[in-house]
């Protein structure tokens, strides 16, 4: 398959995600449209892992659009908590929480615990489906190290980035301009990892 892709299926509504995915897409023929522009609500998340759900959300999508469609489920994981809030990044708070409160849950889970042992990293399962039926969906995994803040810091991004220590670049993934961010990141590194796939096949 080429990657000259007229228009693709993202399987989320979240708008940080669409732009950057589509920041990461630019230039190469694909066109990213948000699933809420076919009236496509969100399918229920009952995988048990990362990959599961993005391969719920992707076929989803895929059968409600007709188009191809890329769906990514990410989330933090944090070492101290056993891998928590993993699968429940989003929700980790509860079912309505916004970035802020999921970010006070997690300073409140590690209150006390050293910056040496707040290692963690955030994960990004990111497939492409062909169509809805597609029983080979391409299946691309990235992973971005890092520790966990005692406190907030920056303005980019969106949900845990303001508390994601990044070592290399010695501050907050929130303080990092777009640019950085979309070649270090767990999504960028996925993203690439995807291109390379749509080249070969």
């Amino acid at each position: 398959m080429s990657v000259e892709i007229q228009q693709v299926v993202l399987a989320s509504n979240n708008r940080g995600k669409l732009n950057e995915l589509q920041h990461l897409l630019g230039g190469l023929g694909i066109k990213l449209l948000p699933q809420s522009q076919f009236a496509i609500n969100a399918v229920a998340e009952t995988g048990l892992s990362f990959v599961e759900n993005a391969i719920l959300k992707a076929r989803h999508a895929a059968r409600l659009s007709g188009l191809a469609a890329i769906s990514d489920d990410s989330g933090l994981e944090v070492d101290a908590l056993k891998g928590a809030p993993g699968i429940y990044s989003a929700r980790f708070a509860g079912a309505a929480a916004t970035d802020a409160d999921n970010n006070q849950k997690l300073l409140s889970a590690l209150q006390g615990i050293p910056t040496e042992l707040r290692s963690a990293r955030f994960r990004c399962l990111l497939v492409y489906m062909r169509h809805a039926d597609d029983p080979t969906p391409l299946i691309c995994q990235g992973t971005w190290e890092g520790l966990i803040l005692e406190e907030p810091r920056g303005d980019n991004g969106f949900g845990y980035d303001p508390l994601f220590y990044v070592p290399s670049e010695h501050c907050a993934s929130a303080e990092l301009s777009a640019d950085i961010k979309n070649r270090l990141s767990h999504r960028a590194q996925a993203i690439q990892i995807l291109l390379e796939q749509l080249k070969l096949q």
